[in-house]
């Protein structure tokens, strides 16, 4: 069975359950995943129920797809996601995005946990992504592509969607939470980096460093998808700050930074769901 093939099996089962899909979908990162707590919800679909969806083995990742309210406006949520660290493949890694995107899908809104590659940027600081850095050694689209999905050698440049990227800028002028803007390297994982790496980040240009988003957003851009991507910095990266890093931080710093990343998606999200009408 080919990926179209299991793309269309997964979306023929959850097409039974949820009537109109949602055109939003937004993925809660590590830590981050008590967003959901602020939906209405209409259905929670377990990702082991869904065919051919691995599901997810890492701590502040459910791994559920629920769909609900986000105040006015319908959505669904990635109630966690899947790592290419976790001995998935990237094809799994970005199954379930293709398959959402196919329901119906159109803007997908993915949030991160991310370490600060500068002292500028601080633990439980938002920011907003204006380009990725992929070190993660491979591509979501390495092998045959499927011109269903989209073109062999899909353009870059525009990959987080310019007018969603001041969407989210206007949302934090309005609710008054501080944003920063920069610039995401994306790796395999699990380990943490070291100092030495940190350093090279920096010199290529990078701000916050992470071990997700890269694949999903190449994916999605590559079905024609609109992107926008938003880091909760949980931790300062090796080197930065004299602290070891552990994981049980970045969940802790993802909770204190809930109130103002709730407000500032709650406002963003709503305003997307009017001009989507």
């Amino acid at each position: 069975m080919n990926v179209l093939s299991r793309i269309a099996e997964a979306q023929r089962a959850i097409a039974a359950r949820v009537k109109n899909f949602p055109e939003i979908v937004l993925v809660t990162g590590s830590g981050l995943a008590g967003l959901v707590d602020t939906l209405s919800r209409e259905i929670e679909i377990p990702f082991g129920e869904i065919p051919h969806l691995r599901s997810s083995t890492v701590q502040g990742h459910p791994g559920r797809l629920v769909i609900g309210r986000l105040g006015q406006t319908r959505l669904a949520v990635m109630h966690g996601r899947l790592h290419y660290y976790e001995g998935y493949s990237m094809e799994d890694v970005v199954f379930p995005f293709r398959v959402l995107a196919r329901l119906g899908a159109s803007v997908f809104v993915l949030t991160n946990a991310a370490g600060a590659l500068h002292t500028s940027i601080q633990p439980t600081d938002l920011v907003l992504l204006t380009d990725h850095i992929n070190l993660m050694g491979t591509n979501p689209l390495v092998g045959k592509n499927y011109d269903e999905l989209g073109v062999r050698f899909p353009d870059m440049s525009h990959l987080y969607d310019p007018d969603l990227c001041e969407k989210v800028r206007a949302s934090a002028e309005r609710t008054g939470v501080p944003l920063r803007e920069g610039i995401y390297v994306g790796l395999h994982g699990p380990s943490y980096e070291t100092p030495a790496e940190i350093r090279m980040y920096r010199m290529l240009g990078g701000d916050v460093v992470g071990m997700s988003t890269v694949p999903e957003a190449i994916a999605l851009h590559h079905m024609g998808k609109r992107v926008v991507g938003i880091s909760c910095v949980t931790n300062y990266a090796a080197g930065v700050s004299p602290a070891p890093l552990v994981h049980d931080e970045v969940l802790e710093n993802g909770r204190k930074a809930y109130h103002n990343f709730s407000s500032l998606l709650s406002d963003f999200v709503d305003n997307l769901g009017r001009s989507h009408g």
